[in-house]
């Protein structure tokens, strides 16, 4: 699914045109990227959490050459599902494979 298709199903879900519906998506998206920049950590109950960890500097190994390369410290973007998530996922797989 694109962020198209998500923009369409939520502009029919909710009434809204497609371009309004778009902006809200982009500006949430913009939101969060905002946010963990910042240092700061999102959490939407239901749905899960944003927050960004540290990884320290280390060597690694190029899988091409087998070259050892050094990994300077850097920061990732980091999500934990909900325990409501992921039990609505397991339900509904669950439930289509009783249907297949």
């Amino acid at each position: 699914m694109t962020k198209a298709d998500i923009v369409e199903r939520v502009a029919d879900g909710t009434g809204l045109t497609k371009l309004e519906t778009e902006a809200i998506i982009e500006g949430f998206l913009n939101t969060v990227i905002q946010s963990l920049r910042d240092g700061n950590g999102i959490e939407i109950r239901g749905f899960g959490s944003y927050r960004v960890k540290k990884k320290n500097s280390r060597y690694a190994r190029n899988p091409r050459t087998g070259e050892k390369v050094f990994v300077d410290e850097h920061y990732v973007p980091t999500f934990k599902f909900s325990k409501d998530f992921k039990s609505a996922v397991d339900k509904g797989m669950k439930q289509k494979e009783r249907i297949s």
